[in-house]
Protein backbone atom coordinates (compact mmCIF):
# COMPACT_ATOMS: atom_id res chain seq x y z
CA UNK A 1 0.00 0.00 0.00
CA UNK A 2 1.60 3.23 -1.28
CA UNK A 3 1.15 5.80 1.78
CA UNK A 4 0.92 9.79 0.64
CA UNK A 5 1.41 11.83 4.27
CA UNK A 6 0.67 15.44 3.07
CA UNK A 7 -0.59 16.45 6.14
CA UNK A 8 -0.96 19.89 4.08
CA UNK A 9 -4.42 18.23 2.44
CA UNK A 10 -5.30 18.64 6.37
CA UNK A 11 -5.50 22.74 5.22
CA UNK A 12 -7.12 22.24 2.18
CA UNK A 13 -10.47 24.28 1.57
CA UNK A 14 -11.35 21.92 -0.67
CA UNK A 15 -13.87 19.60 1.19
CA UNK A 16 -13.18 16.37 -0.93
CA UNK A 17 -9.35 16.72 -0.52
CA UNK A 18 -9.13 17.79 3.36
CA UNK A 19 -11.56 14.74 4.50
CA UNK A 20 -10.74 12.44 1.73
CA UNK A 21 -7.60 12.61 3.34
CA UNK A 22 -8.97 11.84 6.68
CA UNK A 23 -10.95 8.81 5.46
CA UNK A 24 -7.24 7.79 4.06
CA UNK A 25 -5.11 8.18 7.63
CA UNK A 26 -8.49 6.16 9.10
CA UNK A 27 -7.90 3.48 6.52
CA UNK A 28 -4.36 3.19 6.98
CA UNK A 29 -5.17 3.43 10.95
CA UNK A 30 -7.04 0.20 11.18
CA UNK A 31 -4.94 -2.10 8.67
CA UNK A 32 -1.52 -1.17 9.37
CA UNK A 33 -1.10 1.82 12.34
CA UNK A 34 2.42 1.09 12.53
CA UNK A 35 2.54 3.01 9.44
CA UNK A 36 0.96 6.11 11.11
CA UNK A 37 3.05 6.03 14.66
CA UNK A 38 5.85 7.71 13.98
CA UNK A 39 3.63 11.24 12.87
CA UNK A 40 2.26 10.79 16.88
CA UNK A 41 2.90 14.90 17.33
CA UNK A 42 0.49 15.05 13.99
CA UNK A 43 -2.22 13.25 16.10
CA UNK A 44 -1.49 15.34 19.14
CA UNK A 45 -1.78 18.49 16.88
CA UNK A 46 -5.61 17.43 15.52
CA UNK A 47 -6.55 16.80 18.54
CA UNK A 48 -6.64 20.20 19.22
CA UNK A 49 -7.82 21.21 16.17
CA UNK A 50 -11.27 23.57 15.98
CA UNK A 51 -12.45 21.28 13.16
CA UNK A 52 -14.49 18.20 14.24
CA UNK A 53 -13.54 16.09 11.71
CA UNK A 54 -10.23 16.40 12.04
CA UNK A 55 -10.15 16.09 15.98
CA UNK A 56 -12.36 12.59 15.77
CA UNK A 57 -9.99 11.20 12.79
CA UNK A 58 -7.06 12.08 16.00
CA UNK A 59 -8.94 10.43 18.24
CA UNK A 60 -9.86 7.28 16.32
CA UNK A 61 -6.48 7.38 15.16
CA UNK A 62 -5.00 7.23 18.76
CA UNK A 63 -6.73 4.16 19.56
CA UNK A 64 -5.93 2.26 16.70
CA UNK A 65 -1.60 3.25 17.85
CA UNK A 66 -2.34 1.77 20.86
CA UNK A 67 -1.78 -1.74 19.45
CA UNK A 68 1.94 -0.56 18.38
CA UNK A 69 2.91 1.44 20.77
CA UNK A 70 6.26 0.08 22.17
CA UNK A 71 6.86 3.67 23.27
CA UNK A 72 3.57 4.25 25.29
CA UNK A 73 2.91 7.31 23.50
CA UNK A 74 -0.83 6.26 23.40
CA UNK A 75 -0.84 5.96 27.32
CA UNK A 76 -0.24 9.71 27.25
CA UNK A 77 -3.41 10.78 25.51
CA UNK A 78 -5.54 8.92 27.80
CA UNK A 79 -6.61 11.51 30.32
CA UNK A 80 -7.28 13.60 26.83
CA UNK A 81 -9.87 11.06 25.78
CA UNK A 82 -11.48 10.71 28.98
CA UNK A 83 -11.95 14.40 28.91
CA UNK A 84 -13.56 13.90 25.88
CA UNK A 85 -15.43 11.35 26.48
CA UNK A 86 -17.01 13.48 29.01
CA UNK A 87 -17.55 16.34 27.42
CA UNK A 88 -21.43 15.86 26.64
CA UNK A 89 -20.82 15.99 23.05
CA UNK A 90 -22.23 12.95 20.95
CA UNK A 91 -20.25 12.37 18.33
CA UNK A 92 -16.91 13.78 19.76
CA UNK A 93 -17.61 11.30 23.17
CA UNK A 94 -18.91 8.30 20.76
CA UNK A 95 -15.23 8.61 19.19
CA UNK A 96 -13.57 8.85 22.84
CA UNK A 97 -15.34 5.68 23.40
CA UNK A 98 -14.23 3.86 20.52
CA UNK A 99 -10.49 4.87 20.94
CA UNK A 100 -10.57 4.14 24.69
CA UNK A 101 -11.92 0.55 23.88
CA UNK A 102 -9.28 -0.32 21.60
CA UNK A 103 -6.40 1.00 24.46
CA UNK A 104 -8.11 -0.91 26.96
CA UNK A 105 -8.35 -4.07 24.55
CA UNK A 106 -4.25 -3.14 23.69
CA UNK A 107 -3.07 -2.14 27.12
CA UNK A 108 -5.03 -4.46 29.45
CA UNK A 109 -2.91 -2.62 32.17
CA UNK A 110 -5.70 0.44 31.96
CA UNK A 111 -8.88 -1.80 30.98
CA UNK A 112 -10.63 -1.25 34.41
CA UNK A 113 -9.85 2.64 34.61
CA UNK A 114 -11.54 2.85 30.98
CA UNK A 115 -14.16 0.74 32.11
CA UNK A 116 -14.20 2.40 35.41
CA UNK A 117 -14.33 5.97 33.15
CA UNK A 118 -16.69 4.70 30.50
CA UNK A 119 -19.29 3.32 33.52
CA UNK A 120 -19.64 7.49 34.57
CA UNK A 121 -20.99 8.16 30.99
CA UNK A 122 -24.74 7.67 32.95
CA UNK A 123 -23.73 10.71 34.91
CA UNK A 124 -22.69 12.99 32.27
CA UNK A 125 -24.75 15.60 30.33
CA UNK A 126 -25.85 15.38 26.97
CA UNK A 127 -28.17 18.16 24.65
CA UNK A 128 -31.02 15.41 24.75
CA UNK A 129 -31.23 12.13 26.80
CA UNK A 130 -31.53 10.29 23.33
CA UNK A 131 -28.21 11.59 23.09
CA UNK A 132 -26.94 9.63 26.16
CA UNK A 133 -28.80 6.56 25.71
CA UNK A 134 -26.99 6.18 22.69
CA UNK A 135 -23.59 7.08 24.20
CA UNK A 136 -24.55 4.13 26.45
CA UNK A 137 -25.33 2.08 23.20
CA UNK A 138 -22.35 2.65 22.20
CA UNK A 139 -20.25 2.08 25.85
CA UNK A 140 -22.48 -1.25 25.64
CA UNK A 141 -20.36 -1.97 22.21
CA UNK A 142 -17.15 -1.12 23.68
CA UNK A 143 -17.72 -4.17 26.14
CA UNK A 144 -18.28 -6.78 24.35
CA UNK A 145 -14.44 -7.41 23.73
CA UNK A 146 -14.13 -7.61 27.28
CA UNK A 147 -16.99 -9.92 28.16
CA UNK A 148 -14.84 -12.42 29.96
CA UNK A 149 -13.19 -9.61 32.45
CA UNK A 150 -17.01 -7.89 32.84
CA UNK A 151 -19.11 -11.17 33.43
CA UNK A 152 -19.02 -10.57 37.32
CA UNK A 153 -18.06 -7.26 37.80
CA UNK A 154 -21.37 -5.55 40.09
CA UNK A 155 -20.88 -2.37 38.48
CA UNK A 156 -20.94 -3.10 34.91
CA UNK A 157 -23.70 -5.88 35.38
CA UNK A 158 -25.76 -2.96 36.77
CA UNK A 159 -24.68 -0.47 34.04
CA UNK A 160 -25.76 -3.24 31.60
CA UNK A 161 -29.10 -3.92 33.36
CA UNK A 162 -30.37 0.07 33.51
CA UNK A 163 -29.59 0.15 30.09
CA UNK A 164 -32.43 -2.72 29.51
CA UNK A 165 -34.94 0.13 30.12
CA UNK A 166 -33.47 2.73 28.15
CA UNK A 167 -35.54 4.40 25.98
CA UNK A 168 -34.09 3.65 23.30
CA UNK A 169 -34.74 1.07 21.72
CA UNK A 170 -30.97 0.00 19.87
CA UNK A 171 -29.41 0.55 23.36
CA UNK A 172 -32.14 -1.72 25.18
CA UNK A 173 -31.49 -4.05 22.22
CA UNK A 174 -27.84 -4.25 22.94
CA UNK A 175 -28.18 -4.78 26.40
CA UNK A 176 -30.42 -7.18 26.58
CA UNK A 177 -28.12 -9.13 23.99
CA UNK A 178 -24.76 -8.39 26.12
CA UNK A 179 -26.56 -10.14 29.17
CA UNK A 180 -27.48 -13.04 26.93
CA UNK A 181 -23.87 -13.58 26.37
CA UNK A 182 -22.53 -13.24 29.86
CA UNK A 183 -25.38 -15.67 31.05
CA UNK A 184 -23.83 -18.19 28.03
CA UNK A 185 -20.26 -17.76 29.90
CA UNK A 186 -21.69 -17.79 33.16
Amino acid sequence: MKINLDFERLNSKNPEIKYGFTKELLKIAAINPEKLYDHFDQWNEMLLSDNNIIKWTAIDIIGYLSSVDEANKTDEKIKDLIDFLHCGKLITCNHAIFALGLIAQNKPIYQAKIIEELLRIRDDRFDTGECKAIAVGKVLESFKVFIMDIKNDEAVLDFIQKATESQRNATMKKAFKLLQRIDKIN
